[in-house]
């Protein structure tokens, strides 16, 4: 699928690009499209533009962002004078005192000129829990199932299409980031994302392979598994070494979901 949309549902058209592995979608109709997630610079914001002529070069009528983090949002201006779309709290995680943008810094210091060309543009079209935006004749659904990978990540479906893009709530081909994350949450918004599947739901991840239901399913169990033996840990029954040997993901990448859940059952993360 890299370097090419594929068109997963009539007009909901995916492409992966090999920066971060990131899934980019287009939904086109009668000559619009709606976009979700921005890359994070304005030259990758560009090269959606340039291979958006692939698929007819629609017009850009809205934008949605799936969450405040500078991968999936920091190329919004870029389409402007379109609508960007997001949780209320993506806005917040994208101003300037958000700290989005010395994540990013501190992230890709190669490119560093580029992050400093970027001006903050967070959503202007904000909602806390569902919303609906209107691209050519159709109606793509935004909504907000709970907290995980952060406390802004939006869910989006579109009409007649049994196609679920799911964000940073789930990740294919490596371990979710918990940088910013609801550990103690996230199963359970994990678990409501897997009720709006079917067997022939196409389950499009911020980053890598497209999924469906089974492809959920075991996301879920794993991330319900952290929480479960953070429980364990806070409770004195386990220690956290052995929590981290016993976790779903590498052990390299299992010590911050646990500390991070930790810290929720401390009431230090709210």
């Amino acid at each position: 699928m890299a370097g090419r949309w594929t068109e997963v549902a009539d007009g909901v058209f995916v492409r992966r690009y090999r920066f971060y592995e990131q899934n980019i979608v287009a939904v086109v109709d009668r000559g619009e499209a709606l976009l979700v997630d921005t890359r994070s610079t304005y030259r990758q914001a560009r090269e959606i533009l340039e291979d958006l002529r692939a698929v007819g070069a629609p017009r850009i009528a809205a934008v949605v962002n799936t969450h405040g983090h500078y991968d999936h949002a920091f190329g919004n201006r870029v389409f402007r004078p379109a609508p960007v779309w997001g949780h209320v709290r993506a806005a917040a995680m994208l101003s300037p005192g958000g700290g989005q943008r010395e994540t990013a810094m501190r992230d890709l210091p190669r490119l560093a000129d580029e992050l400093a060309e970027v001006e903050l543009d967070p959503p202007d079209r904000v909602f806390p829990g569902e919303a609906e935006v209107p691209v050519g004749g159709r109606r793509v659904r935004l909504a907000f199932l709970g907290r995980g990978h952060t406390d802004n990540d939006v869910v989006v479906t579109v009409e007649a299409a049994d196609v679920l893009l799911v964000g940073d709530l789930l990740e294919e081909g490596d371990a979710p980031s918990f940088a910013d994350a609801y550990p103690l949450d996230w199963p359970a918004t994990a678990e409501a994302i897997l009720a709006r599947t079917t067997d022939r739901t196409v389950v499009v991840p911020g980053h890598g392979d497209l999924g469906g239901r089974g492809f959920a399913a075991r996301q879920a169990a794993d991330l319900a598994a952290v929480a479960d033996l953070a429980r364990r840990v806070h409770a004195g029954a386990l220690d956290l070494e052995a929590a981290v040997a016993a976790s779903p993901f590498p052990p390299e990448q299992s010590r911050e979901p646990l500390e991070r859940a930790l810290a929720q059952l401390r009431g230090e993360l709210g």
